[in-house]
């Protein structure tokens, strides 16, 4: 359900239609009461919905555009929220010009996006099992072997080889176990559909993800995430609207001569600054081109190679520079990821061009 209104004569400019159903008829039906399809413009907020109705309303022809909740202005003092309400300011705001509409992708691109943010959530999962099952066997005394990784094949022998006197613990042994084993398949599930999705996206895309995996600390599921979350990099003006996008920039509250700047406001894309963060953490050791980084860079062009072997060489000094003035490694790391959204953005567009450019051959 949605609530409408529209340009009019009434007072304050605007005119009630109503809560029309969020249905493909009633979408159709609202468009032939309110006038030609040329001269209407349509916004609404982007939210749990998704951009079903944007689309609908592409097919039907409308210039329509999907508004970011966070950038529409509130009055302050203003403690009256109601649909009507909202569709009313919504509609004025539009009407001057004050909404800061979001990127909408494709369809292909919602539906990698989806299985890269599901894979995301069975990582989170899988975490979540390892944490029970690892805390199950703290609190009753059993340690592992010295020298045994976690969560490694022989890790999980020795965890399948506890006995325990009591039955209710052995069940729940049994479960946290076989919750484990669970979560580490659907992982690899998602991962391999993730494989066959990659298969059957755009040539641009597939050119995007295999010139990012010559960065450090960029492997496979880490490239696709980053191309999939940005869509098209070449809708960014330049690397410091990426910075701005992830969230990565620092809040400021200046005032005249005074200037005070903070931490990262966070308001961006926090699956793409997680990942970002989690590959700056590969550039607090010196530049270096080892077997899996050489084999991934295979398929990437000269210029992303290029772009790649700066970026160790300037994150590592950046990196060394910090931890020199005995900065906390966390706000080194997040300076470094804020700077490698940079070479991202260089490597993404140049990867673009070369597509947009076989294409036209």
């Amino acid at each position: 359900m949605f609530t409408a209104r529209s340009r009019g004569e009434l007072p304050g400019g605007d005119n009630s239609l109503g809560t029309i159903p969020n249905r493909i008829e009633s979408v159709r039906k609202l468009i032939k009461k309110l006038g030609p399809v040329e001269k209407l413009r349509v916004c609404y907020e982007a939210g749990p919905t998704g951009y079903v109705l944007y689309w609908q309303l592409a097919e039907l022809g409308v210039q329509c555009e999907v508004i970011a909740p966070s950038l529409v202005p509130v009055k302050a003092g203003d403690r009256v929220k109601t649909d009507r309400r909202d569709a009313e300011k919504l509609a004025r705001s539009y009407r001057s010009g004050d909404l800061t509409a979001v990127w909408v992708p494709d369809e292909g691109s919602e539906a990698l996006r989806d299985l890269v943010r599901a894979r995301e959530a069975a990582k989170q999962d899988e975490l979540r099992a390892r944490h029970r099952l690892g805390k199950f066997l703290l609190r009753s005394g059993h340690r592992p072997l010295t020298g045994v990784r976690s969560w490694t094949h022989l890790h999980l022998i020795w965890v399948s080889q506890i006995r325990f006197t009591q039955v209710a613990q052995e069940s729940t042994r049994l479960d946290y176990l076989h919750e484990v084993e669970h979560m580490r398949e659907r992982v690899l599930r998602l991962e391999q559909a993730i494989a066959e999705a990659v298969k059957l996206a755009s040539p641009a895309l597939q050119e995007v993800i295999q010139d990012l995996q010559a960065l450090r600390g960029i492997a496979h599921i880490s490239a696709v995430t980053i191309a999939a979350e940005l869509g098209q990099v070449s809708r960014f003006a330049g690397a410091r609207h990426l910075m701005g996008y992830c969230g990565a920039v620092p809040s400021e509250n200046s005032s005249g001569k005074r200037t005070r700047r903070g931490s990262i406001t966070k308001t961006g894309n926090a699956h793409l600054r997680r990942i970002v963060v989690e590959a700056a953490w590969s550039y607090q050791r010196p530049p270096a081109i080892w077997a899996g980084l050489r084999k991934r860079q295979q398929s990437a062009s000269e210029e992303a190679k290029e772009i790649a072997w700066k970026a160790q060489h300037r994150l590592h000094k950046r990196y060394a520079r910090l931890a020199a003035k005995g900065k906390d490694k966390r706000k080194i790391v997040t300076a470094v990821g804020r700077e490698l959204l940079g070479f991202i953005w260089a490597i993404g567009t140049k990867a673009e061009a070369i597509a947009r450019q076989r294409i036209a051959a």
